[in-house]
């Protein structure tokens, strides 16, 4: 199970470097930059899929999404001086929580069956 989580984390660093190369592309004007958001994205994806062999997609997308808002709000606010006030950060406190209860609430149901033993290809 433990690796699933690491793969889901290794795709919400690569969500969140290629959101950031986006913003960084200025509209797709910069080769460098869109590359970098092409191979991001592609790299986000595919930890996304293999993660998904073993993670419930509610859980697993709640994390992916509000870690990924949450860390891009962030960036954005330190390098391009983004707005981050008291009304952004109960944004992502609210955001949090949300993903707090979602994966709270991914217990096994009777007779659902347990997909923690898939192993991702190649991994």
């Amino acid at each position: 199970m433990r690796k699933y989580y690491l793969l889901l984390a290794a795709s919400i660093v690569c969500e969140v470097f290629g959101t950031s190369m986006l913003k960084a592309s200025n509209g797709f004007t910069e080769p460098v930059l869109t590359a970098l958001f092409v191979v991001g994205y592609l790299a986000c994806f595919t930890f996304l899929t293999f993660a998904l062999k073993g993670l419930p997609l509610g859980a697993a997308y709640g994390i992916w999404s509000g870690v990924g808002v949450a860390a891009v709000s962030i960036i954005g606010a330190v390098v391009w001086h983004d707005p981050f006030n008291a009304v952004v950060l109960l944004g992502i406190a609210l955001v949090i929580v949300g993903v707090v209860l979602l994966e709270t609430s991914t217990g096994k149901e009777p007779g659902c069956k347990d997909k923690t033993d898939a192993e991702p290809m190649g991994l």
